[in-house]
């Protein structure tokens, strides 16, 4: 998808967004729920249920989403929680609020209700969106209807069966699991969480239908279990497989450890499924961790779980430094679909977040790895051990299943859909179809709906804007005044305000030739005259039917015949014409493109007394002879050839205005 333009952050894209890696024809349903950010547990806990909408923010505007199923789940129902979680349990969590906490008391002390885990509004809605997107996320794999789902929102691994603990209440990764036992008969959990995963692991403890892989800090740390030793007992010994870590794991050394063991499990256990737990508070920097992996450190084990090509359940966890979060899982998203994506991070309602790089590598510190070579060998070669006394098909007979599977069956899609088509019968896309539809890979030209994306959240680069005349500025071009002004009468109730617009245009019109001429300095009006007799009376044109509306309120005042109209708009565009030669002649060495202030004023003093002249001769004042040398100096220049006029009415001028200056 390149983008080779300025996104709204200012970014030069002249790079796409993503790269495709790999073509594997994986279908990856994505359940989001766009209440989940809206959750908050208390002010200033570290959890903050907030940072999936910023991962998913990520995911829609690198153009990720275009690759997957997106769905939002059913919120799991009391019914489906009491699989796993005691009924009293599930009951307090429903019953309980911020008002009434109070009166429940007792059963805040029994059910570990309160520090780590406090009470909140939405507390119930929050697991049940948290615990839905898993469940219907196995339960599509089970159908086959995904190779892949994704739940960000779930994950948490600490809950337990009739207690809350480490910011967990309802274990949705045991109720998927148990899900995935419907169909298959051996599944493979994986926990890449700083902390290790004590509440999935108690509950398939004495089984060997699930081994639980967890790699995690341990000593001194919550929750305390999770020893090399911890096997599992009864039937589910070697089913349990921890690996013990210390402070301060980087990449590589995680690398040299997770890939041999998760090889050893995919040989000598053989799953049919699994579900692996990206906790993000294993990445270096994260507020509660102390280990030092990168993203794409974090992103590797993903991807190599991802590889052996088994029925996937990818869930969120812990993370608890959320921009860090976002970027790791926004980025195994895209790796999930087969896509490597940009480092410079798109624009987003987010952005800010991503300060002062805005880039999406989350980056290893100068931690110190306590994680000796010898440690680590010690460690893998021992837990390699306990994986050969494993039987590498677990003698599980299966059985008819008589109750009805979790989630939506095929009818019921098909039912959704058909129904979401007759209530959208005039709608080219409807927000069902938008979210479910999958972009080729192999397409040349994408086909989307961008007013459809823009209201999910996706801000697109600003793309080639439509074409505008006032695109192209000639650098080059006269000025913008001269443009106005010169066929467009200004409002012309005051003669002298329309006057000095046509002097600007004639000394604009006539700048290039008197530039030319100004050699000849002794006689620079004649010059001019004589050398653009045309223009003037193409200047004195335009400026005449440029003052329409002044003349029409002339004949109100002296109330005489068009005549009298006609000869004083004719003196008045005469004399300011003649006044700016005046300047000009006055001030041959001075640039021409910037007249002084006096010469725009002085010509709009003539006019005004030649109006005021006109005026009077025509109601018989005997102060009008006060304008009759400008009147019969202007009136042979309008019948008369200008070229002889104008250089005698510049010296008159001239001679009179020497002594004021």
């Amino acid at each position: 998808m390149p983008a080779t333009n300025t996104d709204p952050a200012g970014v030069e894209r002249s790079r796409p967004l993503y790269n495709i890696v790999n073509n594997e024809k994986k279908r990856v349903a994505y359940f989001y729920d766009s209440d989940i950010g809206n959750y908050a547990y208390v002010t200033g806990h570290p959890m903050k249920p907030h940072r999936i909408r910023l991962a998913h923010s990520l995911v829609m505007n690198y153009g990720v989403y275009k690759f997957l199923e997106v769905y939002r789940a059913k919120p799991a129902v009391t019914a489906e929680m009491t699989q796993f979680h005691t009924d009293e349990y599930i009951e307090f969590l429903q019953k309980v609020t911020p008002d009434n906490m109070d009166s429940f008391m007792r059963e805040q002390g029994k059910y570990n209700v309160g520090d780590d885990c406090p009470v909140f509004d939405g507390l119930f809605e929050f697991c049940g969106i948290s615990a839905g997107g898993s469940m219907e996320g196995a339960a599509r794999l089970n159908r086959e209807k995904c190779d892949i789902a994704i739940n960000w929102a779930g994950g948490l691994h600490h809950a337990k069966k009739s207690e809350a603990s480490g910011f967990c209440y309802v274990n949705d990764i045991v109720l998927a699991i148990l899900e995935l036992l419907r169909f298959k008969r051996r599944v493979l959990y994986v926990d890449i969480d700083v902390h290790h995963g004590d509440g999935v692991e108690e509950a398939f403890y004495t089984t060997d239908r699930v081994m639980t892989v967890s790699f995690h800090k341990y000593g001194e740390y919550f929750p305390g279990t999770g020893e090399l030793r911890d096997v599992g007992i009864g039937a589910g010994k070697n089913y349990a497989v921890n690996f013990p870590l210390r402070d301060g794991i980087d990449d590589i050394a995680y690398e040299t450890i997770f890939e041999p063991v998760i090889d050893a499990v995919m040989k000598y256990y053989q799953p049919e499924a699994v579900v692996l737990q990206c906790g993000g508070d294993s990445l270096s920097g994260d507020r509660l961790g102390c280990f030092n992996l990168s993203m794409r450190g974090h992103a590797n084990c993903v991807n190599f779980v991802r590889s052996f090509g088994l029925p996937t359940l990818v869930l969120g966890g812990g993370g608890y430094t959320m921009r860090n979060v976002a970027r790791t899982w926004a980025y195994e998203t895209g790796r999930l679909v087969g896509v490597e994506m940009n480092s410079v991070l798109p624009y987003n309602e987010y952005y800010d977040y991503y300060g002062p790089d805005y880039e999406l590598d989350v980056r290893s510190s100068n931690m110190e790895n306590a994680n000796s070579y010898e440690y680590l060998e010690k460690i893998k070669i021992a837990v390699i051990e306990n994986l050969k006394r494993t039987i590498p098909v677990p003698s599980v007979q299966m059985q008819d299943v008589p109750r009805q599977g979790l989630g939506m069956s095929d009818e019921q899609e098909d039912e959704i859909i058909d129904l979401d088509e007759d209530e959208n019968k005039d709608v080219r896309m409807t927000q069902r179809q938008w979210e479910t539809k999958v972009s080729r890979q192999d397409e040349f030209e994408e086909s989307d709906d961008e007013e459809m994306a823009e209201a999910n959240g996706v801000f697109q680069p600003n793309g080639r804007p439509r074409l505008s005349i006032l695109d192209y500025q000639n650098p080059n071009a006269v000025d913008d005044e001269m443009e106005v002004d010169s066929g467009v009468a200004t409002p012309a109730a005051k003669p002298t305000e329309v006057e000095p617009a046509a002097a600007d245009n004639d000394d604009t019109m006539v700048e290039e030739p008197e530039v030319e001429a100004e050699p000849e300095v002794e006689a620079p009006a004649e010059a001019e005259t004589e050398a653009k007799p045309a223009e003037s009376e193409a200047v004195a044109e335009e400026a005449t039917p440029a003052e329409p509306q002044p003349v029409a309120e002339e004949p109100k005042v002296d109330q005489d015949g068009d005549v009298e109209m006609g000869a004083t708009e004719e003196k008045t565009t005469e004399t300011a014409i003649k006044t700016e030669e005046i300047e000009g002649a006055s001030n041959s060495g001075v640039d021409r493109k910037t007249p002084p202030v006096s010469a725009a004023a002085e010509p709009t003093v003539d006019g005004d007394a030649a109006a005021a002249g006109a005026q009077k001769r025509a109601s018989g004042s005997p102060e009008a002879s006060a304008t009759k040398p400008t009147e019969e100096v202007a009136k042979p220049a309008e019948g008369g050839d200008k070229a002889v006029t104008a250089p005698e009415v510049t010296e008159k001028k001239e001679g009179d205005e020497a002594p004021t200056s």
